[in-house]
């Protein structure tokens, strides 16, 4: 539901979630959240491909009479099914959740599921026989897990699942702070970033793709609109060999195809799509960060519009994502609101070309308070290869934007889901990515500046503030209504008002002077 005048946004679902996170935390007992999150998103996708491969079984089993062959491995493949070998079902594990072995067991079907499907092949983790793990808990989760899906055929495997899934994600990100960000990108940002670049169709880009968030809500940004999965194509890459196991996970939970490479590797140093040129890239790029190897990068051709420092890797991303950008291409990112306005080591230079090639398209201020990681307040960055005549959704064509940069400043946007997080409604992220759309030419509406909110400006207008692209410069004070009262009688008030206090001051200076003088400290 979403919210209304100042009520607060559900932002829990169905619930059942947050009843399933509870319930699992308990079991964590003294286990760190960073490798707990393993164990259970672990045990959530074997729960889910034997759903669904018990799903199919049961579709072929009635088939058999049509040629139809359950015990084909490539009955399943052909639906994108994952086989699921006997050793392997859910069934299996439940029937051995209470042994003390239980831990081997779920070891050997991840090891016979990798080698029955190899798009799995050294993604799933085999870590759960370690005698640091309590086998009881673990028999303890596994009937927890166990109670997903159960009697609701229609949605039980992929939505369920994958909802959960999902929602475990956060709140691990949230459980582990800081190094939360490394795998996790808040829902509400991620889904301003899709609504924003809309890719219908087309090859979609993050290389530094955490747990595949920008993926997924892609897909479902797709699904929504009435269009079909299988029209883009999705390719990541992740440099953390972890992160890169939930991304092909998460991935593969949701039925989503992609290209994440073989292994986890830095984009910067190991770029695994160097020829890829992307209609859409969607990322969230580590923020600031220091020990990205630039100086061993000092020659690279991506450089176009300036060498990054090696102290800050903000631009280098900048210019990797443009330079995987197709002659249509957008790209939508986040980075922290430095990059707005840093002259630092020549960023300020990079950004004054990258401003000046009239590649920058939008920059949105954020809320505070959105990222379980940090408190650094960050933009979403929105660049394009052709703001003259490119397409917009559903391959609309676009009107002429060239020499120009939309500015939205959202930092008022959003409520408080706790005590220390901030979230947008439905309404906020319509708000955001309509005025985009206004702008552009490709929404419903017709755009106009909003003063405190939002601003066409012109490249002459970014010159005039020396390139800094801070939205708060452009968008102006938000008008205020008139309360009535004619400006004469108003000014006789105030002036009348500031008499009084001026004389107030002036008691209370005399009356310090004379204490601190009684004390031998005249002034």
């Amino acid at each position: 539901m979403a919210r209304k005048g100042n009520q607060k946004l559900d932002s829990s679902p169905l619930g059942l979630e947050t009843k399933l996170w509870q319930a699992a935390d308990k079991l964590r007992n003294n286990m760190d959240a960073a490798e707990y999150k393993h164990v259970v998103l672990g045990l959530l996708f074997l729960k889910y491909v034997s759903d669904s491969f018990e799903e199919h079984h049961a579709k072929l089993t009635s088939e058999i009479s049509q040629g139809a062959n359950p015990e084909d491995p490539d009955e399943y493949r052909a639906d994108n099914v994952f086989w699921v070998p006997k050793e392997a079902r859910w069934s299996v594990l439940q029937s051995n959740a209470k042994r003390p072995e239980i831990g081997k067991v779920i070891d050997d079907a991840m090891v016979a599921i990798e080698r029955d499907n190899k798009s799995l092949k050294a993604v799933l983790p085999k870590d759960f026989a370690r005698p640091g793990l309590d086998k009881q808990r673990l028999g303890e989760l596994i009937d927890l897990v166990g109670t997903i899906g159960l009697g609701d055929k229609e949605h039980r495997s992929r939505d369920m699942l994958g909802r959960v899934y999902e929602y475990f994600l956060s709140r691990f990100a949230s459980a582990e702070g800081k190094k939360g960000g490394q795998f996790y990108t808040p829902r509400s940002v991620v889904r301003v970033l899709v609504e924003m670049l809309a890719p219908y169709k087309g090859r979609v880009y993050d290389p530094c793709c955490g747990s595949g968030g920008m993926f997924v809500q892609s897909e479902k940004f797709i699904e929504v609109h009435g269009g079909r999965i299988g029209d883009i194509s999705i390719y990541g890459q992740e440099s953390n060999h972890t992160t890169w196991k939930l991304a092909a996970m998460n991935l593969a939970i949701r039925g989503i195809a992609a290209n994440l490479g073989k292994e986890n590797a830095d984009s910067f140093h190991r770029d695994l799509h160097p020829d890829l040129k992307a209609d859409y890239i969607l990322a969230n790029p580590p923020f600031n960060s220091s020990d990205w190897g630039g100086d061993r990068l000092r020659e690279d051709k991506r450089w176009v519009y300036g060498v990054p420092p090696g102290g800050n890797a903000n631009f280098g991303w900048v210019q990797h994502f443009i330079s995987h950008l197709a002659p249509n291409g957008v790209a939508g990112f986040v980075l922290a609101n430095g990059s707005l306005s840093s002259n630092q080591s020549g960023e300020g230079e990079i950004r004054k070309n990258i401003v000046e090639a009239d590649v920058v398209d939008c920059i949105v201020a954020m809320p505070g308070q959105l990222f379980y990681s940090t408190q650094i307040p960050v933009s979403l960055w929105f660049v394009s290869r052709n703001k003259k005549n490119g397409k917009g959704q559903e391959g609309k064509p676009l009107r002429d934007r060239s020499g120009e940069i939309l500015f939205i400043d959202a930092r008022k946007l959003g409520f408080m889901a706790d005590r220390t997080h901030r979230d947008l409604s439905d309404e906020d992220i319509a708000k955001i990515a309509g005025t985009y759309h206004h702008w552009r030419g490709d929404g419903a509406g017709q755009y106009e500046n909003i003063p405190g909110f939002c601003k066409k400006a012109t490249l002459e207008e970014v010159r005039t503030h020396g390139h800094v692209l801070t939205p708060g410069r452009y968008v102006g004070a938000e008008e205020v209504e008139g309360d009535g009262e004619p400006f004469e009688e108003k000014m006789k008030r105030l002036t009348a008002q500031l008499d009084e206090q001026f004389k107030e001051s002036a008691r209370l200076e005399a009356e310090i002077r004379s204490n601190l003088s009684k004390l031998g400290y005249g002034l």
